[in-house]
């Protein structure tokens, strides 16, 4: 009989006396992929981060987001997806840990741009860190976290890199949502 129609293997039932269970099947995919809610999440989004553009405004008055945006919006959530894994998105209070890598700036010298790699010189320019955390709520507002107001604690730093970056670790907290009923 060949593999895929083995008795006892899959979703049908229990598996019958005599059969093992094939490695890779479905039922031990399901049990990997649901994992503990309580893990913390690492998104790591690779390229120069952008932080959130105002809301623009046409002539006729469409109001829009700035094209920079909703691309870095785009490939944040497609991130974030390949960071879930298929996991249902977090629905308690969550802390999250920001680390924005931005690129030393060309005309720098070797020397200035060594100080900058190695914590000496930090980005105190433009744009801010809440920018670069609100692009990224809003990028991963219901995959991650059921609704970016579930973010209760937050810290952010910003530092020169080789390679910019940004990356993310959500972590839930063990504590109830405010807006969600107990049971009595």
């Amino acid at each position: 009989m060949p593999k895929t129609q083995r008795p006892g293997v899959g979703i049908a039932g229990p598996l019958k006396e005599g059969f093992e269970q094939e490695p890779g099947s479905f039922s031990e995919l399901a049990a990997r992929k649901q994992c503990d809610r309580h893990d913390p999440v690492t998104v790591i989004i690779n390229g120069e981060p952008v932080a959130k553009g105002r809301p623009r405004m046409t002539r006729r008055g469409f109001v829009y987001t700035p094209a920079a945006t909703r691309k870095f919006e785009a490939h944040s959530r497609l991130s974030a997806q390949l960071a879930m894994d298929g996991r249902p998105p977090i629905d308690v209070p969550v802390r999250i840990e920001l680390l924005v890598e931005l690129p030393v700036p060309a005309l720098w010298s070797r020397r200035k741009t060594a100080d900058a790699i190695t914590g000496h010189i930090r980005p105190t320019s433009r744009p801010d860190v809440d920018n670069f955390l609100k692009a990224f709520l809003d990028a991963i507002s219901t995959i991650v976290v059921a609704d970016d107001a579930q973010v209760v604690e937050v810290y952010a730093k910003k530092k020169f890199s080789v390679a910019p970056k940004m990356i993310a670790t959500i972590f839930p907290l063990d504590a109830t949502p405010s807006n969600r009923r107990t049971s009595r």
